[in-house]
């Protein structure tokens, strides 16, 4: 069949008419068409086939109960002498029947005793396996394959098997917590109730209608408890006096018979709520949160320590012991008056610093050294961050204290790399102790240590001076008496032209009177590593060296005279073209270190074409016009 359009004699288009041509179809175009139906319907039943089989069916169940059966069912008629195996998706045996019954002496230990296949399951078709007292552990996915006598698979089905664990959250510094764990299932009066924690170790163990407090880890000793009668009631919950958060994770329960086989199994994860205090360094004090309503006896002992067992502070026998105290947190901390009968065991911690981010511990002891209470607070101390653009003149680093300064104290400044930025020592400054990268390009307030105002002035920053910078206060025996730090952050430098211009300047100003053996070398980023840079400008032995540069900048490029006794490193670029937009770098270098450091980002703006309604062609800049294009016609 062909169809076509006919047009009529008057030029204008009419209906299109259908006629059968009498030609025969070709074989070939007959054999492309079956062929491309094939495809089509092949492709539809492929993806439906394995949507409906590669779809992996999921069991979804809470841990605790007593089973959970994984389902297959089939109505293949299956020979009698076939062989049925689960697997796990570690390639573990769970459970082979074979030869008409259980083998039980195949499958791994782990599923020992827990699970349990129909009778007659050959002739019903119902392969579905139960699993006794699953637990988060057993969570994966199970194959059952159906073999034949020869060992060739006539059937395979996988199933996922999900526990859900309960969790129980509390605030650190709770006085105790419940682990919950019952159940309806009648239990024998010699039953074995133990407790384990995410280590294995034993939490808790209930045997002979007793606890058998000798048996669990001296870690909680004294802080356990169940209920009595549990056997009778089902109540096999544990309670945990003073949990802290290192004893955060999965608790197990596990009910044996007297001939050890597993009766009841649950688990049941215990989460923490560990209360969070934020400050910057700026603050003159912090305090770490703990109060209890406990009573506490007269000799208890307060004790904060940091997770590297750093102690803090520590309070004994009504009084503070600085001498037991790290030498970092000397003189820096303080506790309530009348603590031990108010309850309030906060700290105030003073001068903080980012160095104090830490998790603090709490913990009140009596005086045979049983904990009391334990409660952990997170500690999180800012550095303030300074943030100006490039090619300010200067840019001020804040640090201000209240506290008496001897006059003999010292003050440094350092950056993130241990490098000397500014130091001030008996009364004046000490250029000499300064790193080269930061002569002239400092400076501090007078009568800083009367005012308290230690605050660095940093001359024409630009984003090489990106850095953390650290200023210390020691007093003259060398002991660090203050530590605060402060962030800089200058942002890159942004020029914007348009293509078209005669040139564009490329700004770098610093300090005046540069050392005269002075290399200064403007480079551009033109590929991803270090070797793909192209050298744009070299100045050196106090003039230009036009030979090192790179042939695309080649009598394109400028820079002032004196450079280096006026500090300005500016360049020049002439003639600027799309193909110059990039990232541009200057360093100034002497005696083989790298003292000053820029970046410059140039953007040049294309210029577009523009065809107007008379057809002319003319040249406009990609960024918005606001003037219509008709304006610009000529009559």
């Amino acid at each position: 069949m062909q169809i076509r359009g006919q047009y009529s004699r008057l030029g204008q288009r009419s209906c299109c008419s259908l006629y059968f041509s009498t030609e025969p179809f070709p074989s070939w175009a007959k054999a492309l068409l079956v062929l491309v139906v094939l495809l089509v319907v092949s492709g539809g039943l492929l993806f439906h086939f394995r949507h409906y089989f590669m779809s992996v069916p999921q069991v979804e169940v809470d841990s605790g109960v007593e089973s959970v059966q994984l389902p297959f069912n089939t109505t293949l008629h299956l020979p009698e002498d076939a062989k049925v195996e689960w697997m796990d998706s570690g390639y573990d045996k769970v459970h082979v029947y074979e030869n008409g019954s259980d083998q039980p002496e195949e499958q791994h230990q782990a599923y020992r005793d827990r699970t349990k296949m129909n009778e007659d399951l050959l002739k019903t078709g119902d392969l579905s396996l139960t699993l006794k007292y699953p637990t988060d552990g057993d969570n994966k996915t199970y194959t059952c394959t159906v073999y034949s006598r020869e060992g060739n698979i006539l059937l395979k089905r996988k199933v996922e098997l999900k526990v859900r664990v309960p969790q129980v959250e509390v605030d650190s510094g709770v006085d105790s917590v419940q682990l919950p764990c019952k159940t309806t299932l009648h239990l024998p009066e010699d039953a074995k109730v133990e407790w384990k924690d995410s280590n294995f170790e034993k939490v808790h163990v209930y045997k002979n209608g007793s606890d058998q407090p000798e048996e669990q880890h001296q870690v909680y000793r004294d802080r356990t408890k169940m209920n009595e009668d549990l056997l009778k009631t089902g109540d096999l919950s544990l309670t945990l006096k003073h949990p802290t958060e290192r004893e955060a994770g999965k608790y197990t329960c596990t009910i044996y018979s007297r001939e050890r086989k597993i009766l009841l199994k649950k688990r049941v994860e215990l989460q923490f709520r560990v209360p969070q205090v934020e400050v910057v360094t700026e603050v003159k004090s912090i305090q770490l949160p703990c109060k209890t309503t406990i009573h506490l006896p007269r000799d208890t002992k307060v004790e904060w320590m940091v997770k590297s067992s750093k102690k803090v502070h520590v309070y004994q026998n009504g009084s503070d012991w600085p001498e037991d105290q790290d030498q970092s947190y000397r003189g820096r901390t303080e506790l309530r008056r009348n603590l031990l009968k108010t309850g309030d065991l906060s700290l105030t911690l003073k001068y903080p610093t980012d160095w104090d981010t830490d998790t603090y511990t709490c913990t009140a002891y009596n005086n045979r050294k049983k904990i009391l209470i334990k409660k952990e607070v997170v500690l999180k101390v800012k550095v303030p961050q300074v943030e100006v653009d490039s090619g300010v003149e200067s840019v001020q680093l804040p640090f201000n204290t209240t506290l008496h300064l001897p006059e003999d104290a010292k003050v440094e400044w350092k950056d993130k790399y241990d490098t000397k930025v500014h130091v001030y020592e008996n009364g004046s400054d000490q250029p000499e102790e300064q790193d080269q990268v930061y002569r002239d390009q400092t400076k501090m307030n007078e009568d800083l240590l009367k005012t308290g105002d230690l605050s660095l002035t940093l001359k024409y920053p630009t984003d090489g001076d990106n850095s953390t910078y650290t200023c210390t206060v020691y007093s003259r025996e060398g002991n660090i008496l203050l530590k605060r730090k402060v962030e800089l952050k200058v942002r890159v430098c942004q020029v914007e032209v348009e293509e078209g211009a005669e040139s564009v300047q490329l700004p770098f100003k610093t300090t005046q009177n540069l050392p005269e053996d002075a290399e200064v070398e403007w480079w551009d980023k033109f590929g991803r590593y270090y070797y793909d840079n192209r050298k744009v400008h070299v100045y050196e032995n106090g003039s230009d060296q036009p030979e090192e540069q790179h042939q695309v900048y080649r009598d394109r490029t400028k820079m002032n005279e004196d450079l280096l006794k006026t500090g300005d490193l500016s360049l020049t670029l002439k003639h600027p073209t799309e193909r110059d937009s990039g990232r541009y770098r200057c360093g100034v270098v002497s005696k083989n270190v790298l003292i000053r450091y820029k970046s410059v980002q140039l953007k040049v703006k294309g210029r577009v074409q523009v065809q107007d309604q008379t057809g002319d062609i003319r040249n406009r800049s990609s960024s918005i016009d606001p003037t219509p294009l008709m304006a610009d016609q000529s009559v």
